[in-house]
């Protein structure tokens, strides 16, 4: 795969990035590089190597739901600075 300042400007307009004339160079050597070293891969003989499905052969350990007390509406509206009838009234984050 050649990288090319046009696969650069591409990709760029993909990650929403913009690079300046070095930049994209250093970035062309830089992934230039990273294709090198996954083209490794390439030489090894991988015919009787299973692909993986989990990395580790640990598993996660899930505790039980238990129900327990929580608080009732008329609790928390005790502690909100702002409210209105049976609601938390917080600063407006949206136009």
């Amino acid at each position: 795969m050649e990288i090319n300042n046009e696969l650069i400007d591409k990709l760029a307009t993909l990650s929403k990035l913009e690079f300046d004339e070095q930049s994209r160079e250093e970035m062309k050597k830089n992934l230039t590089k990273i294709l090198a070293m996954v083209s490794k891969i390439d030489e090894l003989n991988l015919d009787n190597i299973e692909p993986l499905k989990y990395m580790t052969d640990e598993r996660n350990i899930l505790r039980e739901d238990i129900v327990t007390a929580t608080l009732t509406k008329e609790e928390i509206l005790l502690n909100a600075p702002q409210k209105d009838s049976d609601y938390i009234k917080v600063p407006k984050v949206m136009k």
